[in-house]
Parts: structure tokens; C-alpha cells; sequence
């Protein structure tokens, strides 16, 4: 299977490599145009999406032209792939487009995104639900994305039993 991972440079978001980094047949995208994202998700049949984004798709964040590298014009790329879509509010995107796959909801990823979501954190615990989901996502990813949901969620469930930030966050993994 041809894995496509688009994932843009931002320094902020590279504690998510791990879910990619035993991936044996991949492609990984981090800077480019939309023609070449484009042209790339038609050849490949697994499509791992991930970085900051909004319930429009994924942000570009300067290492893509355009604002969003992933938004509604990508979609009929996408209904026939396997996907993964790791980005705030993934869901949004996900079930307006009724799109299948893994993806997650609001994801807190940084101190500020966890007062935006009202709760108070500090890094290390950021750190702690960022490093242990990258782990163990990376883990699982080389099987169905189902078996990569049911390997990552009762691990990640252990960690939120002492962790807020992934109490906060496993709730809002999904897969469908």
C-alpha cells in the first residue's frame, strides 16, 4: 500500500512524525503546491493528513500555496482512500464531507489550545498526551485503520486516567 503523508513544515507540529516515521512505502509532502498534493493523493492509497487546521481542512501554514493545502475542493481525492486526518477539528471536516477513516476532533496540542479549551496545563503534560500518541499511533499505523484506532485508544485511555490533556483528547479521536 502507497502511504502519502501530508504534513506541513511547522516546527510546532513535529511530535506527530512518529505516527509516519515506520511507514515503509511512503511519500511525505511538507512543502509544495496544491497541483503536486493533488497529483500525489491520486497515486497513492492510504492519505495521512495532519498540522494545525480548522473544520475547513488542513492549513497550509506557508509551506503550501493557498491557506488551506486540504479543503473542500480536495475531497473527491479523498472519498475513495484510506485517510487520516489529524488536525483541530478534523471531525467537522470529516462528517460535513461524510468522509471515512481516522481522524480527530479538537486536538490540544499546545498550553494555549488547552485555555482556549478551558481547561489550565502545563508543557510537560502537553508534552506527555503530544509524545504518547504520536508512539503509539506510529505503532499501529501499518495495520487497517481500525486495528490502528483499537491499538492507539486503551493505551491513550491509561495515560488520560492521569494526564488532562489526553483525558481531553481521547475523547475525540474517532474512526468510522
Amino acid at each position: 500500500m502507497k502511504t502519502l503523508i501530508i504534513h506541513p513544515q511547522d516546527r510546532s507540529t513535529d511530535f506527530l512524525r512518529p505516527i509516519y516515521d515506520n511507514i515503509k512505502d511512503r511519500t511525505v509532502l511538507t512543502k509544495g503546491t496544491r497541483k503536486e498534493v493533488n497529483e500525489a493523493i491520486k497515486d497513492h492509497d492510504r492519505i495521512l493528513m495532519m498540522g494545525h487546521g480548522s473544520p475547513s481542512g488542513l492549513f497550509s501554514v506557508g509551506a503550501f500555496d493557498g491557506g488551506f493545502v486540504i479543503n473542500s475542493n480536495t475531497v473527491p481525492l479523498l472519498e475513495k482512500k484510506e485517510c487520516v486526518f489529524i488536525w483541530c477539528n478534523a471531525d467537522k471536516f470529516v462528517r460535513y464531507y461524510n468522509l471515512k477513516g481516522l481522524y480527530s476532533g479538537m486536538f490540544v496540542s499546545e498550553v494555549s489550545e488547552a485555555l482556549y479549551c478551558g481547561f489550565n496545563t502545563d508543557q510537560k503534560a502537553v508534552d506527555e498526551s503530544n509524545n504518547f500518541f504520536a508512539y503509539w499511533l506510529g505503532r499501529a499505523i501499518n495495520n487497517s485503520l481500525k486495528e490502528a484506532y483499537d491499538g492507539l485508544m486503551p493505551r491513550y485511555e491509561i495515560l488520560a486516567e492521569d494526564n488532562e490533556v489526553a483525558a481531553y483528547n481521547q475523547k475525540r479521536i474517532y474512526f468510522n
